[in-house]
């Protein structure tokens, strides 16, 4: 299991262990808070592509799916 921390995701890079349309390396471009401070929105950028997509930032705990930095 992925350590992340809510504060530290933006411009964190990921590698997607099962990569599609050549999209394996990724950077957290949007995080946003709500007032209690809980992320409600993460964005992650496809390196290659420059393609965007909203996931669950719990989604990158998951070191079958994601590793952290770009390997």
């Amino acid at each position: 299991m992925n350590q992340v921390a809510p504060r530290k995701l933006l411009h964190s890079k990921w590698t997607h262990t099962q990569p599609v349309n050549k999209e394996k390396h990724f950077a957290v471009t949007k995080v946003e808070f709500d007032e209690d401070g809980k992320v409600i929105l993460c964005e992650l950028q496809a390196v290659m592509s420059k393609r965007i997509q909203a996931i669950n930032w719990r989604d990158l705990k998951d070191s079958t799916t994601w590793r952290q930095g770009w390997q």
